[in-house]
């Protein structure tokens, strides 16, 4: 099993843990734990593979920004989130909604701009965000989540809360100014959160040698003097336990953590990107490395893996998939007034004439016109 290094060090599996860090514990994990990193995992690529074939097939418009390849990173740092802990996520962690538990019949009809999804249609798509279960929305700002996470956190210490924030960007983002801000904000003020770059080695269309000289994002940490690890992150158990050390150092009153999991999104920036720029011999071999059947070996090999296991949890996650796109299809458009609503820049006069323009010029959805 991997085991994780002294801050500002690689964790790829190889080196010897450090006892000045390490819980004595932190190799065991049990098999419950195992099991449900790995139901995670297939669940979160079986949602996102459904949503892009949903999109090819004209069922939702906008665009969506898949993740598949990326679950062991997704799965690992967020599984042991509580509550009451926050996710500041971009565009590309759709799929943490699943591990802190938004119901999918809301996620699918985000995608689906509905009535029903938890921004009543207005952020459409994969832009998603659940109050109750405290999800920021995406900031379409690349990197601009990381500020609102890092204020919560700041509000979590000032108030005496032991709540963490958890917040994740991309290889891109450490390049830009709000990412600079937020990390070096927390690590003065030993915020309770924990930054997680997803190295996927390209920022759009461009690679991350084209923005940082360092071959460790994790090294960024040192100017902010907070610990900074690097993992595999397509070794669902270095990125587990990689994680849990940082949230419980971070409720504990330890402050901030970054950690990079160098990882690699199959597809395109999003489904209209096709991808080009990218080495086709780069991408297979990414998938070679496969996050999924790599943690099925390990499982067989401790005999708690079957063919008929997976196949069981697939035919549960399709159902539930199926429930969540009937529910989504069957929620009703926003009418186009609506927009207005929840919009607190505009006077009660203004906010009533834009009303009257909205209702004589646009048709509703439901009245099959425009």
């Amino acid at each position: 099993m991997a085991s994780k290094t002294a801050p500002n060090a690689k964790a790829r599996g190889s080196a010897a843990a450090n006892s000045a860090v390490m819980d004595p514990g932190i190799d065991r994990l049990d098999e419950a734990t195992l099991r449900r990193l790995y139901s995670f995992m297939l669940k979160c690529r079986t949602v996102e593979e459904r949503a892009r074939t949903l999109f090819k097939q004209g069922r939702f418009h906008g665009n969506y920004y898949a993740a598949v390849g990326q679950e062991a990173t997704q799965v690992g740092t967020t599984m042991d989130l509580l509550p009451e802990d926050t996710v500041a996520p971009s565009h590309r962690n759709f799929v943490t909604h699943i591990m802190k538990g938004t119901p999918l019949k809301y996620m699918y009809a985000q995608l689906f701009a509905r009535k029903d999804s938890p921004d009543q249609g207005r952020s459409s798509p994969a832009h998603c965000g659940y109050a109750p279960l405290n999800i920021i929305t995406p900031a379409s700002t690349i990197a601009a989540q990381l500020n609102i996470g890092t204020g919560i956190a700041l509000a979590n210490k000032l108030q005496g809360k032991p709540n963490v924030v958890m917040a994740l960007s991309g290889d891109g983002s450490t390049s830009l100014g709000f990412w600079h801000e937020a990390v070096n904000f927390a690590g003065v003020h030993q915020l309770p959160i924990v930054y997680i770059v997803e190295n996927n080695l390209w920022a759009e269309s461009v690679s991350t040698s084209l923005q940082t000289r360092v071959k460790d994002i994790s090294l960024k940490a040192i100017g902010y003097g907070i610990p900074g690890f690097t993992v595999d992150g397509n070794d669902v158990q270095a990125v587990y336990k990689t994680a849990r050390e940082a949230i419980d150092r971070a409720r504990s009153g330890g402050g901030p953590t970054l950690i990079e999991c160098k990882t690699y999104r199959w597809y395109g920036h999003s489904e209209i990107d096709p991808a080009k720029y990218r080495d086709p011999a780069e991408v297979e071999e990414w998938k070679a490395k496969d996050p999924i059947p790599a943690f099925e070996h390990v499982l067989t090999g401790l005999k708690l893996f079957t063919p008929a296991w997976k196949e069981e949890l697939l035919v549960a996650i399709n159902a539930e998939i199926d429930e969540a796109v009937a529910f989504a299809e069957a929620s009703p458009h926003p009418e186009p007034i609506e927009c207005l609503n929840h919009v607190y820049s505009f006077s009660i006069h203004d906010r009533e004439l834009n009303r009257k323009i909205y209702t004589a010029s646009i048709p509703s959805p439901a009245s099959g016109r425009g």
